[in-house]
């Protein structure tokens, strides 16, 4: 196993967490200097499911202009509180953009090619939503 990543103590509550890309971020546990870490699970799922399905759109020759996930999750009270349920709700905008696209998209993000939805499904209820936004970029 590669240690690739690296969290390191800013003081207080608050860290700098760097990846094996040489990318930062800071995680701030109150979350008033960074993001928390509950919030960087929900990000990190909502952005590896919206990079699946960007790609199967395109693939699929769907002329997406923009797209975006948004994410929220209910936590258990007890300790741990981990995320007992989690709804995505995606935005997909473009020039006549089919929903049978975009439901088979995220059925196949969710089921079969996103990793961080599919670790989170082992202790949440993942549901997700979508709507289509006509138009092209400004």
């Amino acid at each position: 196993m590669e240690r690739n990543h690296h969290i390191k103590w800013a003081g207080g509550l608050s860290f700098i967490g760097t990846g094996g890309s040489g990318h930062s971020v800071v995680i701030d546990s109150d979350g008033v200097l960074g993001l928390s870490p509950m919030e960087l699970l929900l990000l990190g799922t909502g952005s590896c499911a919206c990079v699946d399905l960007v790609m199967i759109l395109k693939k699929a020759r769907q002329k997406v202009v923009d797209a975006w996930v948004q994410v929220g999750g209910e936590r258990r009270e007890e300790l741990p509180r981990y995320y007992t349920g989690i709804e995505m709700h995606f935005v997909v905008k473009g020039t006549d953009v089919k929903e049978h696209h975009v439901k088979r998209a995220i059925d196949l993000a969710m089921e079969k090619y996103c990793s961080a939805s599919a670790q989170m499904k082992a202790l949440a209820d993942v549901r997700t939503s979508f709507e289509i936004i006509e138009g092209d970029l400004p």
